[in-house]
Parts: C-alpha cells; structure tokens; sequence
C-alpha cells in the first residue's frame, strides 16, 4: 500500500548571508566562527521564543517553518533587529512565503511554498525582509510594521509572477537602515562594470577602460537613466563579482558588463545587460572587428552599446510599471504606462497613454518628458484617429509643449513634444528647430531623428527626411510605432516619384494597419500604373479609414504643402478617385 502524502499549510522563512563566499574568501575560520555564534545565539533562539521549527542548515543559510506567518515575520524582525544592534559582519536576507508544503517522515518538506521562499530571499535587501502576498495579507494590520509593494517579482524556476513586499519598521524606515543598500532612484539606473581584458595584453585593458568610460559619458546623456559615476563602478575591476550583490551596493537596477579579447588584429568584445534584482540578461551582443584604428573601434562600440541599452531598459521599466496596481504608481511609474500604451496603435491605447501621462504629471507637476509625451497624445487624437479636432487639439497641446521646455530646456524629450506641436501646425521651420535642438541634448534619441525626419519629408526635402526615419528605425527597431515612421518613409519616395519604393513601404504597414498606409499605397500605385491593385488599395482606404480619408485627402492636413498635397490627389485620381 502506498505512503499517504501529508501536506500542511505553512509559514517558510528562508535566510541566507550576504556576501558569504567573499567573507569565506578573506577570513575562513573567523567566518566559520561567527556564522556558527549567529545561529547558536540569534537565530535559533529567535526560532524557539516565536515557535518555529528550524529544517535545514547549509553552509551560508537556515530554512524554517511556522505555524503563523505573523509569528515568522516577528521572529525575522526580531532577528534582523538583533544583528542590526550588534553591528557585527554579518548582514542576513529573509524570504518569507505562505504555502502548502509536503512533509515527509523525517520531517523535511519540500514543494513550492519553499522554492518560492527561497527566491525572495535571494532579491531581498541586505539586512531586510522580502514577503510574498499571501504573507502580507494574513499579517497586515497585526503587526508594528508597515510594507513596501515591490510589485511582481518573475522569480527563477517559478512559472506565475509573486508579488512581494519588503517589510519596514512601525516608523516605515527599513529594519536595517543603517546598513541597508542605497535606495532605488525613481528612474532606471545602471552601473557599466569594468570590461574584463581576457587577452593578458596590458594594452587591452587600457583599451577597454578607455571603452567603459566612454559607454558611462554617453549613457549619462540620457536624462531618463541614472548612471553610476566611473569611480563607483571601477571599484569592482579585477574582482569576481555577483551581479545581485553589486546591484543592492551601488543602488541600481540593471548592471551592463563584458569582456575584451584580442588575437593578432582582431578583437571580440562582448557586452551583457543583466537586470541586478533577478540576474537574467535583457539584452547581450558580440563584436568582431579588425584593430586598424583601435580607437575608431573604440568610438563605434560605445555608440552601439549606447544604442541597444536604452530601448532594452526602457522596455523592461514599462514591463514593470504595466504589472504594478494602478493606485500604486508613483510619477515615473505612471509616465512608463503611458509610453506602453502609447507605443500600441489604437483609439483606447491613445486614450489611456492621455490618462497615465496626465497621473504622472499629477504627482510630479515638475516632471518635463510627461509633459512633453501628453502633448503627443493630445495630437494623435487629431492626426492618427480623427477623435478630436486638429485646430482643438493644438489649442490645448501647444500649452502644454511649452510648459514641458519651461520645465527643462535641456530634456531632448521636451524639444521634440514642441517640435510635434509645430509641425503638426504647419510650422517646419519651428519643428526643425525643435529637432535639432533635442539632437544636440541627445544625438542617439529616435523619438529626435523621427521627427527631424517627418519634417524633412513633409517640407520638400524628402531624401533627407527618410535617411532621418531610418536613422530612427535604427536606434530603436523595436518600436511598435514603426509603422508610423514608415508611413512617413512611403511619403518621402512618392514625393521623390519611386512609386514602387512608395508602394512597397506602405504594403509593410497596411498588413497590420490598413488606417495608416492604404492612402499612400493606393496614390503610388496608381502612379506607377499599376490600377488594378491602386483600385483595391483605395475601396479599402475609404471603408476602413473614412474620417483619416476627409482630413487628408478631401481637405489638406496643415503639414503637407499644397504642391505636395496636390500629387497626392493626382496618384488617388489615378486609382479610380473621382474627387
């Protein structure tokens, strides 16, 4: 007959030491020592005075398991409280979690309540206390603490995301405040590491410090990060580290790191983005070039590193953002929701960019990008779905636009929302400026060649204007807005009169939306004769897009010259229009 499973609810504290193989490294016996006086004088008499039953010991860690989870966070509480006082070496991170374990009969229990557990220990905070969301709601309101919602957490090995909340004191400071790793900014942050030379050839490492630093400055032109300083980063050169721990230290959320190796006259660089909270990589890339000009090579690495991290960090923050409740979002937080629906084609997302954008500058009135981002949400209700009134909506954007400058003449973000503003007025002289003004705050911002590449477009040098879009497409090939960046690209060949270049930019956007490019497709195709399909592409440009077919086509959109405005009509007419 086969052995029952028992199972049971229960409390599961896991517990591990900071830093302990480092500790190991420097100092073993006197390590050994002290983490052997912690568990004899702390941790097991905390486990007996709040009823808990200690399951297993490793090197470095305790699990635990109590009958009451607020019994386990009183006993975590008690036992940071108690090191904390102390001041010795040794700092602990607790995970708690509230599950249902299997027991088997020698009293080990195993399942995911303990996994989970172990997890949360592993991303909490030196000297703190990270529980999960079962736990914190059968202790909320019962104990003299209060929480942080670190929202959910996509923990190693567990399919469904956890949320978890730190645990602070009854005075909401963390429990280990004295020790406690710098506080997240309320923006991505990031540290680039010191690349490793694996060449043995001094002359590499100059090289690839000198690449490092490079890779700092031209991060730090984006005002969306926080980058640490060179002095901070390069004191971990030489040293084996770990990524979480680095992260806790230095107070940032993703750490980029890589390695230089050399052979004869080629090097291999590579480079990872690693996120510091669970250690998996967001973004990794290899380079192999040849050593002609090494700093040529120097120069196009840094510029290629830049490239690809801002867009990776900026997906990963609103990624973020759209998992926290709504009532818990702070300005930034709310900011990166409305970029996640901005980014989606469509009337509701548009809507609900407008509401978050507007939340953000709720709670932080002094913060520009938002303000800068409303004011293109406002506009798309005008231009891309014909909700609201163009002249309206530039009543009430173009406000808002200069308010975003007021706030922060040296936000790239800012310059272009009020280069939008005129250029959607008609003004291109006034958009040009605004673009290459936020070029020289931040030459590698997309939203800044998008814009100094629609203006290009629309006010008669349409060959720049598509190197300017696809130098937009370039730095961020992600961007679900591409479709727009295309639109504007198909304009540019028809204004250049390569009907079929024209025509085969559209056909990429009118798969996915048929609204934005069946107009541009059915001018170029009747302009290269081909009618049958110029035909289809305008049935289908009138059915699906009626009101986008009476501003653009029927009346003239501010931003389209009349000379231009007219050759669009010519390519309609052509397809079978006979307005």
């Amino acid at each position: 007959m086969e052995e029952r499973v028992q199972r049971r609810l229960a409390a599961i504290l896991a517990a591990d030491v900071v830093g302990y193989s480092a500790m190991m490294e420097r100092a073993e016996e006197a390590t050994y020592a002290e983490i052997g006086r912690l568990r004899r004088e702390v941790i097991e008499p905390g486990l007996s005075g709040y009823q808990g039953r200690l399951i297993k010991t490793t090197g470095d860690g305790i699990l635990a398991e109590f009958a009451s989870p607020v019994s386990a966070v009183r006993c975590a509480a008690e036992i940071q409280k108690q090191l904390l006082s102390a001041a010795g070496p040794i700092q602990l991170r607790i995970g708690i979690n509230l599950g249902d374990v299997i027991v088997d009969a020698q009293g080990d229990v195993f399942g995911d309540g303990i996994n989970i557990a172990a997890r949360l220990e592993s991303i909490a905070d030196p000297g703190g206390i990270l529980v999960s969301g079962k736990v914190h709601s059968e202790v909320e309101g019962k104990l003299d603490v209060a929480f942080e919602d670190r929202g959910e957490q996509y923990l190693k090995n567990i399919s469904k995301p956890v949320r978890a909340f730190a645990v602070r004191s009854g005075a909401e400071q963390p429990i280990a405040a004295i020790r406690a790793a710098p506080a997240l900014p309320d923006k991505p942050s990031i540290a680039v590491l010191p690349f490793q030379n694996m060449s043995g050839d001094p002359e590499q490492e100059y090289f690839a410090d000198g690449m490092v630093e490079d890779i700092i400055t031209a991060l730090s032109r984006f005002k969306s990060l926080f980058v640490i300083a060179r002095n901070s980063s390069f004191t971990y050169k030489g040293k084996s580290v770990d990524i979480k721990q680095v992260g806790r230290e230095l107070g940032v959320r993703y750490v980029l790191e890589g390695s230089v190796r050399s052979s004869s006259n080629r090097v291999r660089i590579t480079a990872q983005l690693i996120d510091a909270e669970t250690g998996g990589h967001l973004w990794a890339e290899r380079y192999d070039r040849d050593l002609a000009d090494i700093f040529a090579v120097q120069d196009e690495i840094t510029e290629a590193v830049a490239i690809a991290i801002q867009p990776a960090v900026e997906q990963m923050e609103q990624w973020r953002a759209v998992r926290k409740p709504p009532e818990s979002l702070s300005s930034w937080e709310a900011y990166q929701r409305g970029l996640w629906h901005a980014a989606r084609i469509g009337t509701a997302d548009n809507e609900a960019a407008e509401t978050f954008f507007r939340r953000a500058i709720d709670l932080d009135p002094s913060f520009a990008p938002a303000h800068a981002w409303l004011v293109i949400a406002i506009l798309s209700k005008a231009w891309l779905y014909q909700t609201k009134g163009m002249s309206e909506a530039l009543d009430e954007a173009l406000p808002v636009a200069q308010k975003a400058i007021s706030l922060d003449p040296l936000d790239a973000v800012a310059h272009c929302g009020v280069g939008y503003a005129w250029f959607f007025r008609g003004d291109h002289d006034g958009a040009l400026v605004e673009a290459r003004q936020a070029l020289k705050v931040n030459l590698n911002y997309a939203g800044a060649h998008q814009l100094l590449g629609s203006t290009l477009v629309f006010s008669g040098h349409p060959r720049e204007g598509i190197e300017g879009l696809r130098m937009a497409m370039r730095l961020d090939p992600n961007d679900l807005q591409r479709q727009v960046r295309l639109v504007h690209i198909s304009m540019g060949y028809y204004f250049l009169r390569d009907y079929d270049a024209a025509a085969d930019a559209a056909k990429a956007i009118v798969r996915s939306h048929p609204d934005l490019g069946t107009r541009s497709l059915a001018a170029a195709l009747g302009q290269a004769g081909r009618l049958d399909e110029a035909k289809q592409a305008l049935q289908k440009t009138i059915t699906v897009a009626p009101k986008a077919f009476e501003m653009f086509v029927r009346r003239r959109a501010p931003w389209f010259r009349p000379e231009d405005h007219q050759h669009i009509l010519e390519g309609l007419r052509k397809a079978g229009w006979e307005g």
